[in-house]
C-alpha cells in the first residue's frame, strides 16, 4: 500500500510534506486536490506546478520588506525537488485556514490525504542588533546572515540590513523566545547571539479519554447520545481534555481558556470518506460519540487542541469485534515501550570510552559492560558505530557496515548481547538528515551518475560559505547543507529513492538494537518520522534530537524528546545568571511549548556536542544539576565522564585518575531512582509542602524544592519532598512537616525535628525527604 499516511495538521504559512509509504522509485505518482477552503486559491483539480519545486523558503523576511504571500496555486502545492516528471512528494502551504482534500494516485490505486489548516500564528517582529555588539570591527563586515531553527539554520540564505547603527532583521514567526545568530561575513565563530520575544499565548495541551457508554446510561454526561441516537446504542465516547498554556512570564502569556476546543480527525486509511465524515460529523465541541456498530472494525481517531493557537494531538485506535461493549478495545497507535518509560540513559562517545592508551573497540566496551551494571544504567546509548572517516561518526560512508576501527558487525552484536546479558537496552545513533561528502552516493551525485540526481538537496550558490569549488548540476546550484556543514550535505527526501533506502536502513538496524536516537532529527520530514513510528517494532524506543524543543514530534512520531528548556535552565543556574527556583520555569516553558506529559523528555545537564558543565560551573553546582535530571519526571541521561570528573567533552574517560565520590554519587541517584517508583512516575509539584520550605542558613537563591506526588487517583506511596542545592557550601532548609527519613541520604541523614511539627535539615548536593 503507498497511502500516504494520517491526516496531518499545520497552520497558514507553515509547509507541509506529502508523501507516499513504502515508496517504489519505479512507481508513477500524481496528486490533485479535490477540495480546498472557499478563500484559498486552490482549486479542484489542480496539481503542483513543478515551477514551484521543493519546499518553500522559510517564513523569515529580512530587510524589511516583509515575507511574500503564497496567492497563485503553485506556490500552494508545490512539485518535490526532483528531476521526476510526476509528483511522489509535494509541499502544500496552506493560504487559508480550513481542510484541504488531496488525491493521491499511486500504483495501487487513489488514496486520500486530508490536511487540517489552523489560522496564521505568526506575528511580525524585528530582531536589531548595534553594529558594535558584533565581535567584528564594523568597517570589516561585508554582510550579516541571520541564523535559527525559523531558516533551518541556513547560513546567508537571511540577510539583515543596516539601519543606521544597527543590523535589523524584520522577520515574521510565531509566539515565543527564539534564539538567534547574527553572523558577520559568514563566520559562524563570531556570531552574535540573542534572543528574539514574540509576544503571544502558548500551545494548549490535549489528554484524550475513551470509554465506552453502554446502552441507556445517559447519565453520563453524553446529551447529544440521545438527541443524535433516540433508539440508545451501546456507543464509544472520546473526550478531549484541553489545557491552555501556562503563563511563564511577560512575554509567553497563556491562552483565553474559553477560547479552546478540539477537533477530531478519523484516519482515512481506515473509512471510506461518507464513513469518515459521518463519524466525524457526531463531534460536539471536546466529545465525539458513535455508536460502536457505526464504527469500522479498527479505526484511529486522533483530537487535536486549539484555541488561539493549535497544539500537538493524541490519537487512539478502537477496534470492535461486534456492537457490545466488552468487545471493545482502545489502543496508543505507537505506543511507549514498557522499558522505556523512565530509563537511566547512560551516553557513551566511543572513540573515547576506553580511556587514554586503548584505543576503542566494541570488545573493550564489552569488557566494560559491567561498570554501567554496577552504575545502575538502563539504556546505552552510543554515538554512530558506522563506517565514517571521522572520530565522532557523524560522516557516515556506509549505513550497512560498522567502522573499521571499532570491530565487525559480529563484534557489534555481541556487545549488544552482553547488555542485554546484564539488563540493559541499546540505543542507536541513526543519522540519516545527511551522509558523509565521501559518501559513494554523494560521489556518484557529484559526478552527474541519472541514479543519484535526486539523492541530495541542490540550493542557490549564492548561499553557499564553505568557499568549496562544488561540481554544479544546475545553474550556480550547490549541495545543500546546514550551518557551515560543508562535509555532510543534507539528504533529499523529495526522492522516493531516496526515502525507499533510509527505510531500509531503519529495517536493517531495528532487528539487532533496543531504540534510535536521532540525529538532526528536525532536519527530516514529519512524514517520514510517522512512517518509521509505524514501521518499527513496539518494543523499539525513538528519541529524538529536536533543537529547539518542538512537541509535534511526539506526535505519532518519538516517545521521547531531547528537554533543551531544562538543560538551558541548568546552565543558566549554574552561572549565576538565574535562581534555582528557574526550574519551575523551565518546566513551565515546557508546558508553554505544547508538551503534555512532562515523562516524555530526556533529562540531561551536558552531551557529547557541549562543554562540560564541571569545567565551566564547577562540582557542587554538576551535583545539584545531576540530581534535578534524576528527581523530575522523565529519562535522566549521563554522558560517560559525566560521572568520573572529566572536563574535556570528548576526551577520554578518566578511569584511573576519576572521581570516584561523584561517580558513588551518581550510582546512589540511579539506585534511589531506581528504588522509589514516584520518582519515575509521580507528578511533580512546586506548590504546598514545596513553597513552604524556607532556607535558614545559606544562599537561598540556590535552593530550589518540589514534591513528588502520587499520580491522579494513586494513592499508595507518600508524597517525596525534593530539595536541591547549588551553593558550594551546605544549606539547613526548614521543613513544614516532620521528616520520616532523607531517602538519599539514608543513615547520613541530617534532618531534627524542630520541636514545632516541621523539620529542620541540611542539604548538601540533595535531599529526598519522606
Amino acid at each position: 500500500m503507498y497511502e500516504p499516511g494520517p491526516p496531518r495538521t499545520t497552520s497558514v504559512g507553515e509547509s507541509v510534506e506529502l508523501s507516499p509509504r513504502i515508496p517504489d522509485p519505479d512507481g508513477t505518482y500524481r496528486w490533485t486536490v479535490r477540495d480546498a477552503p472557499a478563500d484559498s486559491a486552490l482549486a479542484t483539480g489542480d496539481g503542483p506546478d513543478p515551477d514551484a519545486a521543493g519546499p518553500p523558503s522559510p517564513a523569515t523576511a529580512v530587510g524589511g520588506e516583509g515575507p511574500s504571500t503564497p496567492s497563485p496555486s503553485s506556490a500552494v502545492l508545490r512539485a518535490g525537488e526532483t528531476d521526476r516528471d510526476d509528483d511522489p512528494v509535494v509541499h502544500l502551504v496552506p493560504d487559508a485556514p480550513g481542510t484541504y482534500a488531496l488525491a493521491l494516485d499511486a500504483p495501487d490505486g487513489v488514496h486520500r490525504q486530508r490536511v487540517r489548516a489552523f489560522p496564521d500564528e505568526r506575528r511580525d517582529a524585528a530582531i536589531r542588533v548595534p553594529a558594535a555588539d558584533l565581535p567584528v570591527d564594523d568597517d570589516e563586515v561585508d554582510t550579516v546572515s541571520l541564523l535559527w531553527p525559523h531558516n533551518e539554520n541556513r547560513l546567508a540564505l537571511d540577510r539583515a540590513e543596516r539601519d543606521g547603527d544597527e543590523w535589523v532583521a524584520s522577520v515574521r514567526v510565531p509566539p515565543g523566545r527564539h534564539g538567534y545568530g547574527f553572523v558577520p561575513n559568514g563566520d559562524r565563530s563570531a556570531a552574535f547571539h540573542g534572543e528574539c520575544e514574540v509576544p503571544g499565548p502558548g500551545r494548549p495541551r490535549l489528554s484524550l479519554d475513551a470509554t465506552v457508554v453502554e446502552d441507556g446510561d445517559s447519565a453520563a454526561g453524553d446529551d447529544s447520545a440521545g438527541r443524535d441516537d433516540p433508539t440508545g446504542r451501546d456507543r464509544l465516547r472520546l473526550t478531549a481534555g484541553v489545557e491552555p498554556a501556562p503563563a511563564v512570564d511577560e512575554v509567553e502569556r497563556g491562552g483565553d481558556p474559553d477560547a479552546l476546543d478540539a477537533t477530531f480527525l478519523v484516519d482515512d486509511r481506515d473509512a471510506d470518506p461518507e464513513t469518515v465524515a459521518a463519524i466525524e460529523s457526531r463531534a460536539d465541541g471536546r466529545t465525539l460519540s458513535v455508536p460502536l456498530d457505526d464504527l469500522p472494525d479498527s479505526v484511529r481517531i486522533r483530537a487535536v487542541p486549539h484555541g488561539d493557537r493549535y497544539g500537538a494531538g493524541e490519537t487512539v485506535r478502537i477496534e470492535t469485534n461486534g456492537d457490545a461493549s466488552e468487545s471493545v478495545e482502545v489502543s496508543d497507535p505507537n505506543p511507549t515501550p514498557e522499558w522505556a518509560e523512565s530509563p537511566t540513559i547512560y551516553e557513551v562517545f566511543v572513540r573515547s570510552f576506553a580511556g587514554d592508551t586503548l584505543p576503542t573497540t566494541f570488545a573493550e566496551i564489552e569488557r566494560r559492560v559491567e561498570y554501567l551494571e554496577h552504575l545502575g544504567v538502563d539504556a546505552l546509548w552510543l554515538t554512530p558505530v558506522l563506517a565514517s572517516p571521522t572520530d565522532h561518526g557523524y560522516h557516515v560512508t556506509d549505513y550497512y557496515d560498522t567502522a573499521a576501527d571499532l570491530g565487525s558487525r559480529e563484534a557489534f552484536e555481541s556487545l549488544v548481547d552482553a547488555c542485554h546479558d546484564a539488563g540493559i537496552y541499546v540505543v542507536f545513533d541513526l543519522v540519516i538528515n545527511h551522509t558523509s561528502r565521501d559518501h559513494p552516493a554523494f560521489q556518484l551525485h557529484s559526478a552527474g551518475v541519472d541514479a543519484y540526481a535526486d539523492h541530495y538537496r541542490r540550493t542557490d550558490g549564492a548561499a553557499d560559505v564553505t568557499g568549496i569549488d562544488w561540481a554544479e548540476l544546475g545553474d550556480g546550484d550547490v549541495p545543500d547543507y546546514y550551518f557551515e556543514w560543508g562535509r555532510i550535505p543534507n539528504l533529499n527526501y523529495d526522492s522516493p529513492a531516496v526515502r525507499e533506502w533510509l527505510l531500509d536502513v531503519v529495517d536493517e538496524w531495528a532487528g539487532v538494537v533496543d531504540g534510535f536516537r536521532a540525529d538532526v532529527a528536525w532536519g527530516v520530514p514529519h512524514g517520514f518520522w510517522k512512517e518509521v513510528a509505524d514501521r518499527v517494532p513496539d518494543d523499539v524506543l525513538l528519541l529524538d534530537e529536536t533543537i529547539p524543543h518542538d512537541p509535534f514530534y511526539g506526535e505519532g512520531e518519538f516517545h521521547r524528546h531531547y528537554d533543551t528548556s531544562l538543560y538551558e535552565t541548568l546552565r543558566a543556574v549554574g552561572r549565576g545568571d538565574e535562581p534555582a527556583d528557574a526550574v519551575e520555569t523551565a518546566l513551565a516553558r515546557g508546558e508553554w511549548l505544547g508538551f503534555d506529559d512532562p515523562g516524555a523528555q530526556m533529562r540531561y545537564v551536558e552531551n557529547h556536542d557541549e562543554d562540560r558543565y564541571l569545567a565551566e560551573y564547577g562540582r557542587d553546582a554538576l551535583r545539584a544539576a545531576a540530581a534535578v535530571t534524576f528527581t523530575l519526571p522523565g529519562a535522566p541521561m549521563i554522558y560517560a565522564g559525566q560521572e568520573r570528573g572529566n572536563e574535556t567533552y570528548r576526551g577520554p574517560i578518566r578511569w584511573h585518575d576519576g572521581d570516584n565520590d561523584l561517580t558513588e554519587f551518581h550510582r546512589e541517584l540511579a539506585a534511589l531512582r531506581e528504588d522509589e517508583p514516584l520518582l519515575r512516575q509521580g507528578e511533580v509539584a512546586f506548590d504546598g509542602r514545596a513553597a513552604d520550605v524556607r532556607v535558614v542558613d545559606g544562599d537561598a537563591e540556590r535552593v530550589v524544592a518540589y514534591e513528588r506526588t502520587p499520580p491522579e487517583g494513586d494513592g499508595a506511596d507518600d508524597p517525596l519532598l525534593v530539595i536541591v542545592n547549588f551553593a558550594e557550601t551546605s544549606a539547613t532548609v526548614a521543613a513544614p512537616e516532620a521528616v520520616e527519613s532523607d531517602l538519599f541520604a539514608g543513615d547520613e541523614s541530617a534532618a531534627e525535628d524542630d520541636g514545632e511539627g516541621g523539620a529542620r535539615v541540611a542539604v548538601d548536593a540533595v535531599a529526598v525527604l519522606r
